[in-house]
């Protein structure tokens, strides 16, 4: 119903075109081309003259949700309700994200359904995996385009396995653990007729009014019946998205880095505020795909890991932990899903790339820097936390920073030194006694 108004300018857009192919209604019935590939529906037998019924196609795209899922079952009810000529799911997912109930509540809504219900996977190259393959089973009638498979649906629920199409039940053994491309699939009966386009899948569907046409000497058909396209409203895109394997991973390392950045970073809490947002973006999306406890608990504490060692600025053996708790979490994160290399690439390169050389750059800028400048570090005494040779760790009143010698005089740790130069956020120090003299200027630095 809320597409209602959107509904109307469509069908008037559509009404405008169809008068221009067609000089009348009159015209349209006595013109031998324009054929049914079916006899007419009783709701489409009540329609007014020149109408020739609508067929509602739904973009289906991505792992099979709770929110892929209702906006099905919805889009089913209102066909339903508004007397369409069939329901098309343009249909490329890898799998469903449903518990077992709700995965047979929605097979059940498309086999019962009072219209058709059909499954086209396209475009090219697309996929129907796991549970999106066993829901095209349960279609009337299915469509491959090129250069796409179909399969691997494993083992299959008793109840919805009941309302599996026949030829899809024959084939269950070949598709249980395998795959099949268009033209294994003609051969089994699962998608008996050619569907490059989502077009020609369309106008053979029962029902559907189409026209045959020219073109450059070519004859074709095209439908009468208005396609009706439709995706989920972005409202639900948001979450539709955040429970996608890769964004759903990303989304809690990218969360619990940023948390920890507010922890060491003056200011707003803008960096806490987002990074809080996508941690519950993340616990959704995680939820949803039932990730491991364990890949869960690894990643959170290959986060405390690298923190540990954010104040020294100098890796350690917590960063080699975090380090080995980062990708073994990363792979055993989920069971069924996979992540894609580039995800993988981004999570295990980017959490070391930012905690061990952003992190300590802002413990510094947080703790360390006066509002009058830093010259009044010259002369400051301190101590080593690290070997400084040439570079390493110093404390100066209790603050990190990171150091090199002046004139390579190596420091061992814990040794006192004083500060001889302030270079940005890098000190240069030297030992408190022994310190190489500067011999431009004929003293001791």
């Amino acid at each position: 119903m809320r597409r209602l108004p959107i509904l109307g300018l469509l069908l008037a857009l559509a009404g405008a075109l169809l008068g221009l192919v067609a000089a009348s209604p009159a015209a349209v019935a006595q013109d031998p081309a324009v054929t049914t590939t079916t006899a007419a529906t009783s709701a489409a037998g009540s329609r007014e003259d020149g109408d020739h019924g609508r067929i509602s196609v739904l973009k289906v795209d991505g792992l099979i949700d709770p929110v892929l899922a209702d906006f099905i079952q919805r889009s089913i009810r209102e066909g339903e309700e508004a007397g369409v000529v069939a329901v098309v799911l343009q249909l490329n997912s890898d799998g469903a994200a449903l518990d077992d109930g709700r995965f047979r509540d929605l097979a059940e809504a498309m086999a019962s359904a009072s219209v058709p219900v059909a499954v086209w996977i396209g475009p090219s190259g697309s996929s129907a995996l796991g549970g999106a393959a066993v829901l095209a089973g349960v279609a009337d009638r299915v469509g491959i385009s090129p250069n796409s498979r179909l399969g691997k649906t494993g083992e299959i629920d008793p109840a919805v396995e009941r309302l599996l199409t026949p030829a899809f039940r024959d084939a269950r053994a070949r598709l249980e653990n395998g795959t099949v491309k268009p033209a294994q699939a003609k051969e089994l009966g699962i998608a008996p007729k050619d569907a490059p386009i989502i077009g020609e899948f369309v106008v053979d569907m029962p029902g559907v009014e189409s026209k045959v046409v020219t073109v450059d000497g070519i004859k074709r058909r095209e439908p009468l019946t208005t396609p009706v396209f439709s995706s989920i409203p972005i409202q639900d895109q948001l979450f539709h998205t955040v429970a996608s394997p890769p964004a759903a991973y990303l989304l809690f390392l990218i969360g619990l880095s940023l948390i920890v950045f507010e922890m060491y970073t003056a200011g707003v809490g803008i960096a806490g505020l987002v990074g809080a947002g996508c941690f519950l973006l993340s616990a959704y999306g995680l939820s949803v795909l039932s990730a491991r406890p364990l890949g869960i608990g690894l990643l959170a504490l290959a986060i405390f890991g690298f923190t540990v060692d954010v104040q020294t600025g100098v890796p350690r053996f917590w960063s080699g932990l975090g380090a080995v708790a980062l990708v073994v979490g990363s792979l055993t994160l989920y069971d069924g899903y996979g992540l894609s290399w580039i995800a993988l690439a981004v999570g295990i390169a980017g959490v070391p790339l930012f905690m061990i050389a952003g992190m300590p750059a802002m413990v510094r800028t947080r703790f360390s820097t006066p509002t009058i400048g830093r010259e009044w570090m010259i002369g400051e005494e301190g101590e080593a936390v690290t070997a400084v040779d040439p570079e390493g760790v110093v404390r100066i009143r209790g603050a990190l920073w990171r150091a090199r010698t002046n004139r390579a005089t190596p420091l061992a740790l814990h040794d006192g030194l004083r500060v001889t130069e302030v270079d940005g956020l890098l000190l240069e120090v030297e030992p408190l006694e022994g310190g190489a003299r500067d011999h431009r200027e004929g003293r001791k630095r």
